[in-house]
């Protein structure tokens, strides 16, 4: 990482409320190992510094506002990253909350190997891997009801993160959605989708990325009681046939 791409880290974090300094060793080897992985398989089309460091790194830490997660995680906390692709927000999550026991869930094979070997790379004990889809982890007794957090970056329109989701946090566990330009449209397809499956969306965060000034929103839900056992639907209907 150059002199101004630590620069650029750091400005980001202090807008988010952080302070990288002690992680700017992580997130230097992180960028090798994306840039490294990306050569061999198609991990990110953000290839530039800036973008890597913005759009990944500063982009997966805005989890943190609101304080959904920060001091009050304590070391037993299980978060599962959906769809968590070249390992974004997983991995810059384990950096900075090394109290979090992570799995990072990807449908690629390629991209969960990827993440486990970046993992043992920047000694992330703390983060396991699995190669599947939510559908059938929703309905692993393994994995459902399981965690006490989930996160997405990007995946899906809110009827479709519900339903993936939902199911596989406890009760009155979160659902933290990073999403971009929310419209009043999916936020209330949203708000119903979670009623359907035992919970409720209670906070919307409209927000700009840092430095960029890309419009974000983090939207977070919460399980209040279980899904109903009907939920998940099989594998590919959440997408295509959304509950509304």
């Amino acid at each position: 990482m150059t002199p101004e791409g630590a620069a650029l880290l750091l400005q980001g974090g202090l807008e988010l409320g952080l302070d990288l300094r002690p992680h700017l060793p992580a997130f230097a080897e992180l960028q090798v190992a994306l840039l490294e992985g990306n050569a061999q398989m198609n991990l990110t089309a953000l290839t530039a510094e800036s973008d890597i460091i913005l759009k990944h790194f500063i982009d997966s830490l805005t989890c943190y506002l609101g304080g959904w997660l920060g001091e009050t995680i304590q070391p037993s906390v299980r978060l599962l990253d959906l769809g968590s692709g070249a390992g974004f927000p997983a991995l810059p999550l384990a950096i900075v909350y090394p109290q979090l026991q992570i799995l990072a869930v990807d449908a690629t094979r390629k991209k969960t190997e990827y993440i486990a070997r970046t993992a043992a790379r920047l000694q992330l004990g703390q983060v396991q891997v699995l190669a599947g889809r939510a559908e059938s982890l929703g309905r692993d007794p393994a994995h459902r009801e399981q965690y006490q957090r989930v996160v997405t970056r990007a995946v899906a329109t809110l009827p479709v993160l519900a339903e993936l989701c939902l199911p596989l946090l406890e009760t009155d566990g979160l659902l933290i959605a990073q999403k971009g330009q929310l419209t009043p449209e999916e936020q209330d397809a949203g708000h119903r989708a979670a009623a359907e499956l035992g919970g409720e969306l209670f906070h919307v965060k409209h927000f700009e990325l840092p430095i960029t000034g890309d419009p974000r929103s983090l939207v977070v839900m919460r399980k209040l009681r279980p899904t109903p056992a009907r939920y998940p639907r099989r594998e590919g209907v959440p997408g295509k046939q959304p509950l509304f």
